[in-house]
């Protein structure tokens, strides 16, 4: 009998254990997942642009087009009014209440602003595809080109704001000791030599912990651009060991806090982290533009924009324009 109850605890011990990194770990989806959850009747939503999508995506997939352009103000990177915002999502068949599947390319932080955005307007059952199209498509699954029209739907979006950290929260987080802040941008952006708003620079006591730090090769993207290689499977995140190590000087139990430039980039770290158990993660939305832009919001490594040596390069700019068109009428007459 002692024997049978042992047997039974080590059995229902491995169950809990099964059942607790399954949820911790359940926010990121591999191919066969994606895969499984489509056969449960989940909805997939491509966040690329409508060009990338009718090129091929995902069977059934639904696409409003790419999500950093169509959801947010193009000067401040704010969301767009609410109520335009769910009409595009009704309109499109795009019910929150539904199980979600989000994916983009390989590794895009946008597919995580779709995350995102969805937790954000009240969603509870949305998971990522960070392998995306480009993982669908090397695994040799059927791609389809052709739109398919989904049922419109009529449900309501009410933004979570506790899930998000406002610039006057964060002014009074970033005096705390007792919240870990992360800093998801380049090392050029974070030192202030990559001013992208009025002000270059940090929020103090931050650390830097660039987001393709998740990513097996974090350099994918510049080689890409360098023609140093032919795929983006560097793109593909760590193993769990591989980012417990990157993350090991946070700690898990204390409130976290992550931003970059407008909240996108940020977006992938905290799902990375909240995957590897983290309990108190945020996004600071406004990030460095409504920090950077604050002047009266501290700053580490301050360097200001010379928007003298810009508007120089711009005129440059435009100066070459001009004489390359000249050149083209003269050419063509």
């Amino acid at each position: 009998m002692n024997q049978f109850i042992k047997k039974l605890f080590l059995i229902s011990a491995a169950l809990i254990s099964v059942s607790a990194y399954a949820q911790k770990n359940d926010a990121i989806l591999n191919t066969a997942q994606v895969q499984q959850a489509i056969a449960r009747g989940a909805i997939v939503w491509d966040v690329r642009d409508e060009k990338s999508f009718l090129e091929g995506h995902i069977p059934g997939a639904i696409n409003i087009g790419e999500v950093g352009s169509v959801l947010r103000d193009p000067n401040k990177e704010d969301y767009i009014a609410t109520e335009k915002i769910q009409k595009m999502f009704n309109d499109a068949g795009l019910s929150i209440n539904r199980d979600i599947v989000v994916y983009g390319a390989r590794g895009n932080p946008y597919a995580y602003f779709g995350l995102y955005t969805i937790q954000y307007f009240g969603g509870k059952q949305a998971q990522i595809y960070h392998d995306g199209f480009d993982g669908w498509k090397s695994a040799g699954l059927p791609i389809q080109q052709e739109r398919q029209t989904s049922a419109p739907v009529s449900v309501t979006l009410v933004p979570q704001t506790q899930l998000v950290v406002s610039n006057e929260e964060m002014i009074k987080l970033a005096q705390s000791k007792s919240v870990q802040i992360v800093d998801v941008r380049t090392p050029d952006e974070y030192s202030g030599k990559d001013v992208r708003a009025i002000r270059g620079g940090h929020i103090p006591n931050s650390v830097n912990i660039p987001f393709e730090d998740n990513w097996q090769d974090p350099a994918t993207a510049i080689k890409l651009s360098k023609k140093q290689l032919t795929d983006n499977s560097g793109m593909s995140l760590k193993n769990e060991a591989d980012l417990k190590k990157l993350y090991a000087k946070l700690d898990p139990d204390k409130e976290t806090v992550v931003y970059c430039q407008s909240g996108v980039r940020a977006a992938e770290t905290a799902v990375v982290l909240k995957n590897l158990g983290f309990k108190k993660v945020k996004v600071y939305d406004s990030s460095w533009l409504g920090w950077g832009n604050n002047l009266q919001a501290p700053v580490a490594d301050e360097s200001f924009l010379n928007v003298g040596a810009l508007n120089a390069k711009m005129s440059a700019m435009q100066n070459k324009i001009n004489q390359l068109e000249e050149a083209l009428k003269a050419k063509s007459n």
